[in-house]
């Protein structure tokens, strides 16, 4: 029960600091770019985790993080 709740407490913080970022983001980035940033951030978070309690490999993070900065680095013109 105890770590149920750690959980719901930590998921909690997450989403009122999400939203609004998310709001204030919406102004410079499209959809598709906000979601982009959120799965590395997330695996990031992951990673920090995996690396540091699992002594996991970081390779899979490298070829994410890959991804992420192709999604930026071709972003389409925005017509003013």
């Amino acid at each position: 029960m105890k770590a149920i709740l750690i959980s719901l407490g930590i998921a909690l913080i997450e989403y009122c600091f999400a939203v609004p970022a998310s709001r204030i983001a919406f102004r410079e980035f499209s959809d598709f770019q906000l979601k982009i940033m959120q799965e590395p951030i997330t695996l990031l978070v992951f990673v920090v985790f995996a690396v540091t309690f699992l002594q996991e490999k970081l390779v899979a993070f490298l070829f994410i993080a890959r991804a992420a900065f192709f999604a930026f680095a071709f972003k389409p013109e925005t017509p003013a």
